[in-house]
């Protein structure tokens, strides 16, 4: 092994989390090091993650705006899928943005090294790279990055043909007649939207008693109505008893409210959630506390070992990509004595990229009375307003929780068109801790979606004009 390279923090990871904080740590000055274990950098995130669904979604999109475009005075031929070309603009959006982290790390002089990084002691890094001798590193400070892998439920094992999970639904070589997903989290109710509007005929199997339960009640209503209005079958409250994989199609025995029955699907999504991925990593050489496979923190994203730090899908928090990004920002400011301010977890968003989109950012309408807040809630649909009709929107709402005494904003809700984009007025209102009545004094240009805000502020107070 050759003499050890020396850093001043080296990043174990590059998704999101990750190579975002091996760039801010190189621009507070420090020597950087960031360590992958996967030919291309960007994570789970870029290669099989966040950016290929997105990419399919936004396929799914085009192909259900060309089905009605004759609505809008457009004429179009025969409308149909290429898959083949969908995979295609997929991987060219990929492939894209790999050669931008590519760039960052080149701009910032950050040293990469290829191969599967593991923590050997204190400040001591050894680098596995899939041929050739082992690479050793010193740092002063360490910050693990290692993200999140699938899980699936017990006695469900994917094979890559008939039950699958979301890596191998990026990639299916033929749309399947029929899909039975579960769990209606976020990831599945995305691919759901897509496999739908591709023609497949999906159900959406979920254990808890309803679609996307970290939302508010009334957002998963109205997403349930939605699904359903797609032709979207749901099983809310339902869980899996028994799988049987046969050579055409999957027999899955559930129990739910309508007792026992049998679902069959030629391909079945396991979309149950994911893992944090810290089994080999060498925690087991520090002081780090490790719970279920996540890794303790305070609000500098410090472990025990005062130089070590975690972020992202392997500490307790969220799992957001966006939010792994600032929590890389947080330990990289912190390491560089740069003071940073701790996240409030409250203020980070939720989206959800189906069609109907979904953003939330704040406490849900129940969490909120749980606090013990005297709370007051503003409502409005987007179909009336007139960039609704335009879009022809047929559902959706903005819904606005405060408390009543002092006007205090405490979650912004959204389930409708380009929610995940709306939502950013709602997490900046919080981040500045804004009233209800300053939403409804702020100016909101007309025609936009983003009436819907200001309409639901007024509403709020009772003073709602358009509905």
């Amino acid at each position: 092994m050759a003499e050890p390279q020396s850093f001043d923090v080296t990043v174990i990871g590059s998704g999101p989390g990750g190579y975002v904080a091996a760039i801010r740590a190189a621009q507070c000055g420090l020597k950087t090091a960031l360590v992958e274990k996967s030919p291309a950098l960007g994570g789970t995130c870029l290669h099989v993650g966040c950016i290929p669904t997105k990419a399919l979604l936004h396929s799914a999109d085009v192909l259900e705006t060309a089905r009605d475009a004759a609505r809008f005075g457009v004429t179009t031929g025969k409308v149909g899928l290429d898959l083949a070309a969908v995979h295609k603009f997929r991987l060219d959006v990929i492939r894209r943005q790999a050669r931008g982290v590519d760039y960052l790390m080149k701009k910032n002089n950050i040293t990469v090294l290829q191969g599967h990084g593991r923590l050997k002691g204190p400040g001591r890094v050894e680098v596995t790279p899939a041929s050739g001798p082992a690479i050793a590193i010193t740092a002063r400070n360490v910050i693990l990055a290692t993200g999140s892998a699938v899980k699936t439920l017990p006695g469900i094992t994917p094979d890559g043909r008939r039950i699958i999970t979301s890596t191998e639904a990026l990639t299916l070589e033929s749309v399947p007649k029929s899909m039975i997903i579960l769990g209606a989290g976020a990831v599945g109710v995305e691919f759901a939207s897509i496999y739908a509007r591709f023609g497949s005929a999906v159900t959406l199997v979920e254990m808890l008693p309803r679609v996307l339960p970290v939302e508010d009640e009334e957002v998963s209503a109205e997403m349930h109505k939605a699904l359903k209005r797609r032709g979207i079958e749901v099983r809310v409250g339902t869980k899996v008893e028994s799988v049987k994989v046969g050579d055409k199609q999957v027999e899955i025995q559930v129990t739910g409210a309508k007792g026992s029955e049998t679902l069959k699907a030629e391909v079945v999504l396991s979309a149950v959630g994911r893992r944090p991925v810290t089994d080999d990593v060498g925690l087991q050489t520090t002081k780090a506390v490790v719970e279920r496979g996540f890794v303790k923190v305070d609000a500098m994203m410090r472990t025990a070992e005062p130089w070590l730090y975690a972020i992202g899908d392997i500490v307790p928090t969220p799992m957001l990509a966006h939010l792994a990004s600032h929590e890389g920002i947080v330990a990289a400011e912190a390491i560089a004595g740069r003071k940073p301010h701790p996240i409030r977890y409250e203020h980070v968003p939720n989206a959800t990229y189906s069609e109907p989109e979904v953003g939330s950012v704040g406490l849900t309408e129940a969490q909120a009375k749980e606090r013990g807040h005297k709370v007051k809630v503003g409502r409005f649909p987007f179909p009336p307003l007139g960039k609704g009709r335009i879009l022809n929107t047929q559902e959706g709402f903005v819904k606005l929780v405060a408390d009543e005494r002092y006007d205090e904003l405490l979650g912004v809700h959204i389930v409708g068109p380009r929610a995940t984009e709306l939502i950013a007025e709602g997490v900046l209102g919080l981040r500045l801790e804004t009233t209800v009545e300053e939403i409804e004094h702020a100016i909101h240009a007309h025609p936009t979606l983003a009436e819907a805000m200001g309409e639901a502020a007024a509403a709020l107070h009772d003073r709602g004009i358009h509905l």
